[in-house]
């Protein structure tokens, strides 16, 4: 079996199983209910999450960050725009990639007010069950795979870091300088109060400071698994982690 670029040898054998409650091993139990429902998107599961909502605040670094914020735009990365109240939807699926990977999607698109075309943030997790992370597969074609660090709070939030990146496209195969990119942090929490998901990402380069973040909140709904809808499936899928 080999992927989307026909080059690439597929994993030997699936690995299947709900990714978060496998990354998170017994701490899963410790995340708020509401939180093991939405991160407990699986194929067993039987169900999606779908989240619509509002970005209280969108925003990025200086100037000279948004060629590098329109570069990923082209991939579905990152997003240049910035502004605030921006509606937005975020859906997660699960389903079993072409080398039997169960796979959970975090396709978010935003609708910046005045803009005439929305911006998608498209990503894609795995868990590697050799060196118990998630991949965070980024953008269109899988290029960028992130290893993922995870942290239950005392609370019941959620804590997710990103660590070492990898470029993969055919026989192109490097660990991408952090220099020319960003860590990324995100926390997600339930909040009873209101009864919505509220959530907040910064991106920070070590040399260059701060490159993007957002914050908002969204309601979700758990829809019956049916038929995967294409729009949230990448154009290829990338077999290394």
């Amino acid at each position: 079996m080999t992927d989307a670029a026909g080059d690439v040898p597929a994993v030997a054998s699936a690995t299947v199983g709900a990714v978060f409650p496998r990354a998170l091993g017994d701490d899963f139990r410790r995340l708020h209910p509401m939180m093991q429902r939405r991160f407990g998107v699986s194929l067993d599961g039987g169900y999606a999450c779908v989240g619509r909502g509002v970005m209280t605040r969108v925003r990025r670094g200086p100037w000279w960050t948004v060629p590098f914020l329109q570069f990923g735009r082209l991939r579905n990365i990152l997003i240049p725009e910035v502004g605030r109240d921006v509606p937005f939807t975020i859906e997660n699926h699960a389903y079993l990639d072409p080398f039997g990977r169960e796979t959970v999607t975090f396709v978010r698109e935003y609708r910046v007010p005045d803009r005439r075309r929305s911006s998608r943030f498209d990503a894609t997790m795995v868990f590697d069950p050799r060196r118990c992370v998630v991949v965070d597969y980024l953008g269109t074609h899988q290029h960028l795979a992130v290893d993922l660090t995870l942290e239950v709070e005392p609370d019941g939030s959620l804590l997710l870091r990103s660590g070492a990146q990898r470029f993969r496209e055919g026989w192109i195969d490097f660990r991408f300088p952090m220099l020319f990119s960003g860590y990324a942090e995100l926390r997600e929490r339930f909040d009873e109060d209101h009864g919505v998901f509220r959530v907040r990402l910064e991106v920070r380069n070590r040399v260059f400071g701060f490159l993007f973040g957002y914050e908002g909140w969204f309601v979700s709904e758990f829809p019956e698994s049916a038929e995967l809808p294409g729009h949230v499936l990448p154009k290829r899928h990338e077999a290394r982690y």
